[in-house]
């Protein structure tokens, strides 16, 4: 079977929505060492390697909201699409405490090989979608861990992310704070800006209504947690645009 960087869910969709999630695999593809990062097999299954959980709720979501998504099919590890192509942590050989084998060595030759067979083509399919219609609305998914290494435990539920465009994202923070049983973060776990990461150069370079949410993973493990958090999502998704407009 040929490898394939990228998967469209809900591709024929018409809805002026668009859901990415930029970590939705721990795919190492073949052409990367074999296949292999060094790792052990559990550390492939935790967050250093993808967003636990983010890529069933954003599956779900496009079927709710009657969206196409764009799902990564390679692990952060291996090229992270949610930095750009000059950012210093684009390939990683150290994360959260783990030191990457597989990334050890890795020089320009082969940071630009999965610039051009991983990470080039998701940003291509993410643009191509966004382009459809001229009022997109991208909502971003993540999850993250409840705690890093050496670190308090983060108490949020779910966190929305924005950068210096606040129109979407404001109003969907209002919608979730109203819900008592959440602790919601703003700009947490993460800030909300990178230069250069996906929703600078697919949302705020086009001036496209835009929003990052980070699911705590604990949160989203199972697939009925994550059709779950996806229902309960969706219509918050809906209200907020519809308080904001065109």
């Amino acid at each position: 079977m040929t490898y394939e960087p990228f998967e469209i869910v809900n591709g024929e969709a018409r809805s002026r929505w668009l859901i990415t999630c930029d970590h939705a695999a721990n795919t190492v593809p073949p052409f990367v060492n074999g296949g292999q990062l060094g790792l052990a097999a559990g550390d492939m299954q935790r967050h250093i390697a993808y967003d636990v959980g983010a890529a069933g709720v954003a599956r779900e979501l496009a079927r709710l909201l009657d969206a196409p998504a764009v799902l990564s099919n390679f692990s952060r590890l291996v090229i992270d699409p949610n930095r750009g192509e000059d950012d210093p942590t684009l390939l990683m050989k150290l994360y959260d405490g783990t030191i990457i084998p597989g990334n050890r060595h890795a020089g320009p030759d082969a940071l630009q090989e999965r610039l051009n067979r991983c990470y080039r083509p998701y940003h291509d399919a993410v643009a191509r979608l966004a382009a459809r219609q001229d009022d997109t609305v991208i909502v971003s998914i993540h999850s993250y861990t409840r705690q890093l290494q050496g670190r308090a435990p983060r108490p949020w539920h779910v966190g929305i992310l924005y950068a210096a465009d606040t129109r979407f994202s404001k109003p969907l923070l209002d919608l979730l704070r109203a819900e008592s049983d959440l602790c919601v973060g703003e700009n947490e776990p993460y800030g909300g800006h990178l230069p250069g990461d996906a929703i600078a150069r697919h949302a705020i370079a086009h001036q496209r209504h835009n929003t990052l949410i980070e699911i705590r993973n604990d949160l989203i493990e199972t697939d009925d947690d994550q059709i779950a958090w996806a229902a309960r999502l969706a219509p918050l998704l809906r209200r907020a645009l519809a308080h904001v407009g065109d």
